[in-house]
């Protein structure tokens, strides 16, 4: 075997093994509701997985045992070459999906925050803490929760305001109660808006509860074994946020005081695992969370 042949058989064993590494790292990405499929397509990812780690074996198989020459070695070089070129056009729409249902999701919220003026800035707030938030997680819980899902339910969790009419959301008094019974609509009007997308059915619920209460007051008097672990998670970022935010009702809080207030409703209000994990971060990273249309 002359090294030509040598060297094209060695590098198409190095170029398949990078491919199954980067499909394997493909899939994981695409577990999020933004790219996700059906449990069917989640079937032919992995037989598609295993093909590719049989074409591995039988290329090293064929260049040990069957004496290829410089033809074989060709085909074999080029079958991993265009497996790689799949696989960067595949990464490519992947990415080029997740960012076009990202700016989607942004214009709609852009939507929420013009018909409410103490809106503005809050949901992309919530997104930027929740994406903080994620990162102290403990690994053993972080790792059934996948952070783009996260993300876009942090995003869209007040989308269901566009259900609520405005003279409720721009009243600059005090709600009345069948005015407050409507506003606590809004989670159950998200989840109605956002329904006929299929891949989003993994977040509804996170977006649906997440005003629960841990002592089973909140909306729908889930108690705390019944609410969603990423519903915990919006609730305490959605709560940092209202209260280190400036409303027309009331100035803006310190990191300091909304931490004294999220301390007395842990445990009630909120999980207090996870609020003591939030309060772990240093206070320097949640203000950098704070976009800057946010006057907070």
């Amino acid at each position: 075997m002359n090294a030509l042949i040598i060297f094209m058989i060695i590098l198409g064993v190095v170029i398949m093994v990078t491919n199954i590494y980067r499909y394997y790292r493909l899939i994981i990405g695409s577990s999020d509701v933004l790219s996700s499929g059906r449990t069917n397509d989640r079937m032919w990812e992995n037989i598609a997985l295993l093909l590719l780690i049989f074409f591995l074996l039988g290329y090293i198989l064929v260049a040990a045992y069957g004496k290829p020459d410089i033809i074989i070695a060709c085909i074999l070089f080029g079958g991993s070459v265009f497996v790689s070129i799949v696989l960067s056009v595949m990464n490519r729409l992947v990415n080029t999906i997740k960012v076009n249902a990202l700016s989607i999701a942004e214009a709609l919220i852009g939507v929420v925050d013009a018909r409410d003026p103490n809106l503005k800035g809050h949901s992309h707030y919530v997104k930027n803490i929740a994406m903080v938030f994620y990162d102290y997680i403990p690994p053993e819980n972080r790792g059934s929760l996948n952070k783009i899902s996260l993300e876009f339910a942090a995003l869209m969790h007040d989308v269901g305001k566009l259900g609520i009419p405005e003279e409720i959301l721009n009243k600059p008094s005090s709600l009345t109660a069948d005015e407050w019974e409507i506003m606590r609509k809004h989670p159950s009007l998200g989840v109605q808006i956002m329904k006929p997308l299929n891949s989003l059915n993994e977040i509804l619920p996170w977006i649906e509860y997440h005003h629960e209460k841990i002592d089973g007051t909140g909306y729908y008097k889930k108690t705390a074994d019944e609410i969603p672990y990423p519903a915990k998670i919006l609730a305490i970022a959605d709560t940092y946020s209202a209260i280190t935010m400036r409303r027309s009702y009331k100035p803006p809080r310190s990191y300091e005081e909304a931490a004294g207030i999220m301390k007395e409703v842990a445990g009630t209000q909120l999980d207090k695992e996870l609020v003591d994990i939030f309060l772990s971060i240093p206070k320097e990273e949640l203000e950098k969370c704070i976009p800057e249309d946010v006057d907070a």
